[in-house]
């Protein structure tokens, strides 16, 4: 299975799924919203706050897979939206084919600590970190395209006179979540009152999201938890100066127009030796 799953990852990052890219995003309507993300930033957590919300029913893996669904498996999934739209989850770089959508954001320092646990859980890369991060940096870990890349792309979209897009951080729906979910849920046009949003919000802990696993087990459950610690901020204890510097070298401009902190004090001949990647 391990052997299987690597030939699928490396097949995942190859020029080869540009076609499937494409026929995934066939069938969309005007009145769908998007759900953007990098992996590993919350979109799981979200968007279970999100189903029981938009749906008054309890949140599991399995419902929530088929109402708030990947692009491309969207065909069958229930109109939830004002007006019959779908929300649909994507990982992609931004596409013309998003006309109104809401981007979840991460620092990037959190999420490349969650992406390597992942996918060493998934048996798809060894333990060398450093490694694995410059790979993170240099968008030859995931399909989406870097970190940088990918947010970049839909922080110029919402730039003005651009798409009708909403920017989430993951640190803002973790530390008000009650208050970043009823901003989401103005967005979408849903109103509710705040005792349907509480209970959302409490149906969805990091300990409720992990029971709800155990009933549902993930691709990564038998090795590892696909529900995580869920923190904000982790990195700090966790990675080195030198990876803190690297991580800042690549990503310093966006992390600032975000407001993530960044001590701005990375080694200058390490940036000079590094070329940042502006394309996926």
């Amino acid at each position: 299975m391990t052997t299987l799953r690597r030939f699928r990852y490396a097949l995942s990052k190859s020029r080869l799924r540009v076609p499937f890219v494409l026929l995934r995003h066939r069938g969309l309507d005007v009145r769908d919203v998007f759900f953007g993300s990098y992996p590993r930033s919350g979109s799981t957590w979200l968007r279970f706050l999100l189903f029981e919300t938009l749906s008054g029913q309890s949140s599991e893996f399995g419902k929530v897979n088929t109402s708030i669904p990947n692009v491309g498996d969207h065909r069958k999934a229930p109109r939830l939206l004002p007006g019959g739209g779908r929300l649909i989850k994507t990982h992609e770089p931004y596409r013309n084919s998003y006309e109104k959508a809401l981007y979840l954001v991460r620092d990037p320092r959190d999420v490349v600590l969650s992406e390597f646990a992942y996918h060493q859980a998934l048996g798809v890369v060894g333990d060398e970190f450093d490694r694995y991060l410059l790979s993170f940096l240099r968008k030859t870990v995931s399909p989406f395209g870097s970190w940088q890349y990918n947010v970049q792309t839909w922080l110029q979209a919402k730039m003005p006179q651009g798409r009708n897009i909403v920017v989430i951080k993951f640190e803002d729906l973790r530390g008000n979540t009650a208050a970043t979910l009823a901003h989401i849920l103005e967005f979408l046009n849903v109103s509710r009152d705040s005792e349907a949003i509480q209970r959302a919000v409490d149906n969805n802990s990091v300990e409720k999201m992990r029971e709800k696993e155990n009933r549902s087990p993930q691709r990564v459950s038998q090795k590892g938890r696909f529900i995580r610690t869920g923190t904000a901020g982790g990195w700090r204890q966790r990675l080195t100066d030198r990876q803190i510097e690297l991580i800042e070298s690549y990503t310093h401009e966006l992390l600032a127009s975000l407001g993530y902190p960044a001590d701005g004090a990375f080694d200058s001949k390490l940036k000079q030796q590094l070329t940042p990647v502006t394309k996926p």
